[in-house]
């Protein structure tokens, strides 16, 4: 299963992610994102309705990415997101830098 999907590139990129996304994946996704970012410079949207888990590793990878875009003028934001993994956000207080819908 594809974890990682660019949806649409108009006006913002918006990746729909998929399944479960952690450790192992992480160093993957990030380059995929990075390298539709560094194509076309916009703000990011995660689409994660179809996001089943996440973990610590990749927690740090949004942070990273949220950093990266905030130094260019950029945002990054998730949609959609299931409340157990929402929690891990607010966990975090990541839910006071990044825009984090339901």
């Amino acid at each position: 299963m594809q974890q990682l999907k660019l949806v649409s590139a108009d006006g913002k990129l918006v990746f729909s992610l998929s399944g479960e996304i952690d450790s192992a994946s992480s160093g993957d996704f990030y380059a995929e994102v990075k390298a539709a970012y560094l194509h076309d410079k916009q703000d990011i949207v995660f689409d994660c309705a179809r996001l089943t888990f996440i973990d610590s590793t990749m927690l740090g990878t949004f942070v990273k990415i949220f950093k990266e875009l905030k130094a260019d003028g950029y945002k990054t934001s998730l949609i959609n997101v299931q409340p157990r993994i929402r929690k891990l956000f607010e966990i975090c207080a990541l839910d006071t830098i990044m825009e984090i819908g339901r």
